[in-house]
């Protein structure tokens, strides 16, 4: 097995498990298919303001950070957050930082992917 193969779900498993207070929840299912890589997400339900962030800034940072991980390795990676059983209702923002990347979204450069970070 190619540990490079999976360095997007170890990245995206690093950063959300410095990020939560339950670190043991986080739980990362990564499958391949024709648009690419999916990372789906699932933490502990006390956990999701801390992984969207305000107004889903969180959400957008990391998937910005997993689109660089993948162009590195020449694949496309979204990511899916997934709602917690137990979650409370979700606001408009919440709801969609916790959507797939639109998949019909081109492919942007590392400079583009860098830029959206606004560092």
């Amino acid at each position: 097995m190619n540990m490079e193969q999976y360095e997007d779900k170890q990245f995206l498993e690093s950063v959300v498990r410095s990020l939560v207070d339950h670190p043991d929840s986080v739980n990362v299912n990564r499958t391949v298919d024709e648009m690419g890589v999916l990372l789906t997400l699932d933490v502990h339900a006390e956990d999701m303001g801390k992984i969207i962030g305000r107004s889903g800034n969180t959400a957008k940072a990391i998937r910005t950070l997993l689109r660089v991980v993948g162009m590195k390795n020449d694949a496309r990676v979204n990511l899916k957050i997934n709602e917690p059983e137990g979650g409370k209702g979700m606001d408009r923002d919440m709801q969609e930082a916790m959507k797939e990347d639109n998949p019909a979204e081109e492919i942007k450069s590392l400079d583009d992917a860098i830029a959206d970070l606004k560092i």
